[in-house]
């Protein structure tokens, strides 16, 4: 039985389209932003301890950083190959699914993650940041050819809200598994060490559910979505490096096209700082803040990054209304502008409760900028059939300056601390927003 083409623009078709982030963003919650930071921490004896991989001896924020700066590159490096061949054969889905069940596989594979096995344990990191980003270069893709562009800003939103929720109530469970191991059947014993051990096993556990998670719901998104043209061809040498010579093609395309030029300068560079924040907030909060206790420590954290994800939910709408009535570039130069200041006070706060506010504020403007940033590059791709190949630039350009923005934030942790490698990365959205009012406000005749 052939199933039916699903009409753009069909409310069916665009809830399966940002079901995606329902499946997925428990990832960025559980794994990238919450308990893998305070499992990882937990490793180490002391806070001054040094961690020794690849024949190098450094801090474990410092190994933790340059390794996901590793898998960026190699998403940005790869994904222009994965999308040439896509484009060629036709079904831009099935490589979907594989870095979709590649990131699974390597969340639960993080229950094994140890010291001793440290380049085995750092491998598995590897395929869930890997998988994780990979998906994403196919599922941005999408959005132009499910979605017309009036509808683009308001269901990229919808995509992000579903993925805050979605991964709230993960983490909630995941949450409790922690703070409360007894509830779910660990053996919590009768000293404090025992405790804390169950506390251990159970965040190894909420690795396990995240992958389970993120391949169980994608299967709806991966059911109505369409795979593409089929076109049967084969795939030879000349194809896999066919996506290069898409980018190279949107590359001088760029130069007619203005307005998406410039506005791909600005992305670029104020997209590099607001990644690499997310990704190091909770390395940060767990060395930077005064916490009483370890048992404080990891309950605050997670309440922090829950407090985000909740603030992220009405931050994404309120965005896109702005948007509305303001347009998209004066809402990102003012998105830009709550960032550096964020950088600024997180230089100075110590306490809990300032961690809080940041937190909130952070929740505010990180669902807003990443939906709008995305949709407005869609709005201002010219007339073309080759979605996946602007997509591909879009993403290669983000990766690339997420490489560059952890690198350098590794390298001012590693000679200097992170409160001021986070002081530095205000840099980035004073230019970005420098580069935002150079955008053109209507596309050139």
């Amino acid at each position: 039985m052939v199933k039916a083409t699903i009409e753009k623009g069909s409310a069916k078709l665009l809830n399966a389209w940002a079901f995606y982030d329902w499946a997925n963003s428990v990832y960025t919650l559980t794994i990238a932003s919450s308990i893998f930071p305070i499992f990882y921490a937990a490793l180490f004896t002391s806070d001054d301890a040094l961690v020794t991989a690849f024949g190098f001896e450094m801090k474990p924020t410092v190994l933790i950083e340059i390794v996901t700066a590793f898998t960026f590159l190699v998403v940005a490096i790869f994904s222009p190959i994965l999308s040439g061949i896509a484009d060629y054969v036709g079904n831009k889905k099935n490589f979907m699914k594989f870095f979709c069940y590649l990131g699974s596989a390597g969340c639960m594979g993080l229950y094994w993650f140890d010291l001793e096995h440290i380049h085995t344990s750092l491998l598995f990191y590897f395929m869930g940041l890997l998988g994780y980003w990979g998906s994403l270069v196919f599922y941005n893709s999408y959005l132009p050819d499910i979605a017309f562009e009036e509808q683009q800003d308001a269901i990229s939103a919808k995509g992000f809200a579903l993925g805050y929720f979605g991964s709230v109530l993960l983490l909630l469970l995941n949450l409790a598994m922690v703070m409360k191991p007894q509830w779910f059947g660990f053996d919590i014993g009768t000293t404090e060490a025992a405790l804390n051990l169950a506390k251990f096993e159970a965040m190894k556990v909420s690795f396990i559910t995240v992958g389970l998670w993120w391949a169980i719901f994608s299967q709806y998104t991966f059911y109505v979505l369409p795979k593409g043209v089929s076109t049967g061809h084969k795939v030879t040498k000349q194809v896999v490096f066919n996506g290069f010579q898409e980018l190279k093609l949107v590359w001088k395309q760029l130069k007619s096209n203005l307005r998406l030029k410039r506005y791909l300068e600005a992305f670029f560079v104020f997209s590099m700082a607001v990644q690499t924040i997310m990704l190091v907030a909770v390395y940060f909060g767990e060395q930077e803040i005064s916490w009483a206790s370890d048992s404080e420590k990891t309950t605050g954290l997670i309440i922090s990054i829950l407090v985000i994800q909740l603030v992220a939910i009405g931050g994404a709408f309120i965005t896109s209304k702005a948007s509305m009535v303001y347009g998209n570039i004066k809402t990102l130069i003012v998105v830009n502008f709550i960032w550096l200041c964020l950088c600024v006070y997180a230089y100075f706060m110590i306490t809990p409760m300032q961690f809080y506010i940041a937190a909130s504020l952070v929740g505010l403007v990180m669902g807003g900028v990443q939906a709008l940033a995305r949709s407005t590059y869609s709005k201002f791709l010219p007339e073309t059939e080759d979605t996946t190949s602007y997509f591909s630039f879009y993403d290669v350009a983000e990766k690339i300056g997420i490489v560059i923005g952890m690198m350098i934030f590794a390298a001012v942790d590693h000679f200097q601390t992170m409160r001021f490698a986070i002081l530095f990365l205000l840099v980035f959205f004073l230019i970005g927003m420098l580069l935002l009012l150079r955008v053109p406000k209507k596309k050139a005749s």
